[in-house]
């Protein structure tokens, strides 16, 4: 199976593009802009049926969109001035992982822990819980060895919270959508490469359909 991934330079002078990075609600807006490029008419939730992870960062030359999904998107159902497009097949560098491999890593995930129902109601805690500080770096240490890595070195820094609602109308508009986030960096060795490939694949944590999840890697120079 080929995984896909696009890189999204959004346009200045784009209305579009600015207002879907703009704002709490940018991962709820990118998750709807992200689908346009695949077909209609799925059955199941489209982001899983075509395996759609994303993210935005900043980068020393302004933002971009990372996309990566199971069919290779169509661009040309972006609107026509959204930005510059490209897309490339990662099979080499799925194919060339194996034991013993360092790499260099990026997730903005959504890092929380479930208390049990004793703990929930005797410090009144919600179902769940966002963690930070030592807490998110211990979570991502237990994510990141489930993934087939060995982590080396982890910085982690919190991002904006993912703020809004499911939809515009009907009963959607009501179903309130929120994701704390932190960006994990660092490097690992990898110890599955074939649990690798799959944790590449499905993405990592809570959130996947707004901007949380996806884990990016690159060999170590």
């Amino acid at each position: 199976m080929t995984l896909w991934l696009t890189r999204i330079v959004p346009s200045p002078s784009s209305r579009e593009a600015r207002r879907d990075l703009g704002g709490s609600d940018q991962g709820i807006r990118l998750h709807q802009r992200m689908l346009q490029m695949f077909p209609d008419g799925v059955e199941g939730p489209a982001r899983a049926a075509f395996g759609v992870l994303f993210r935005a960062e900043e980068t020393p030359r302004g933002p971009q969109i990372l996309l990566q999904s199971r069919m290779e998107p169509d661009s040309s159902r972006l609107p026509d001035d959204y930005g510059n497009v490209e897309t490339r097949s990662l099979d080499t560098l799925l194919s060339n992982l194996h034991k013993g491999m360092v790499v260099n890593y990026r997730c903005v995930a959504n890092p929380v822990r479930k208390p049990g129902a004793t703990s929930r109601k005797a410090y009144r805690l919600p179902p769940v819980v966002a963690l930070s500080g030592d807490a998110a770096v211990e979570w991502w240490e237990r994510q990141s060895t489930a993934a087939g890595l060995e982590p080396m070195h982890i910085n982690a820094h919190p991002l904006a919270t993912v703020r809004g609602y499911r939809g515009s109308n009907g009963s959607t508009a009501r179903q309130r959508i929120q994701h704390a986030r932190t960006q994990f960096d660092g490097t690992a060795r990898v110890n599955d490469g074939d649990l690798l490939r799959e944790k590449l694949t499905a993405g990592i944590g809570r959130g996947k359909a707004y901007g949380c999840g996806l884990l990016s890697i690159a060999p170590a120079r």
